[in-house]
């Protein structure tokens, strides 16, 4: 070891994205020889990727012509509302790459209790998806890291937010993307799913 570099704490975040870099890494790995084998259909865990590897992805997209949308969020609870937004952010473009917040910046975000689910099952069921191309996680509070290193030529956003407030569409805009806030469907939410179980429960339960 080097004299004065600190090696990260074992449990702490760089530890942590560190290893969800390697386990991402590995799954890449593995999916290329099985395409090179002609192997069966992409596996959903397949299209779990690294930043790293989802920035290359993306280059050869946008090489190839190809436009790249981008979208984030917690995604906990995948509801009718999700696929219709995923559905319309697919529809702005070739390809769909969705970051969703880790279980710290979930719980950060949304406070005890939450996620439910574990990031990389929420991004396994996510990439089962047909309209989702990619997914990522992230650690930090926002997604302008992502989207800085992704750098999309859409931008989308759900719910009724005003573009100013978009984080990273100034920065989309800038490069000469566009940013989209596309709406939500009235009704349906994590948060409504989890009352509605709540409620339902017996004392057997």
């Amino acid at each position: 070891m080097r004299a004065g570099r600190r090696e990260p704490r074992a449990g702490s975040r760089e530890t942590r994205a560190g290893s969800r870099e390697t386990r991402a890494t590995s799954h890449e790995t593995r999916a290329a020889r099985g395409e090179a084998r002609g192997g069966g259909p992409r596996r959903a865990r397949d299209k779990v990727k690294s930043l790293a590897a989802a920035v290359r992805a993306v280059r050869k997209a946008q090489t190839a012509s190809r436009r790249v949308v981008f979208t984030n969020g917690c995604f906990d609870l995948l509801h009718r509302g999700h696929t219709r937004y995923l559905e319309q952010a697919r529809a702005l473009g070739d390809l769909l790459v969705v970051a969703i917040n880790s279980d710290a910046s979930v719980r950060t975000l949304k406070g005890r209790g939450r996620p439910v689910v574990p990031a990389e099952e929420r991004a396994e069921v996510l990439a089962a998806l047909a309209v989702v191309d990619l997914v990522l996680i992230f650690d930090d509070l926002t997604p302008a890291r992502v989207i800085h290193a992704v750098r999309p030529d859409v931008l989308v956003k759900g719910g009724d937010w005003p573009i100013s407030q978009i984080v990273g569409a100034d920065f989309v805009q800038s490069r000469g993307g566009i940013a989209r806030s596309l709406p939500y469907v009235d009704g349906a939410s994590t948060t409504v799913l989890i009352r509605r179980v709540l409620a339902r429960r017996t004392p057997r339960d």
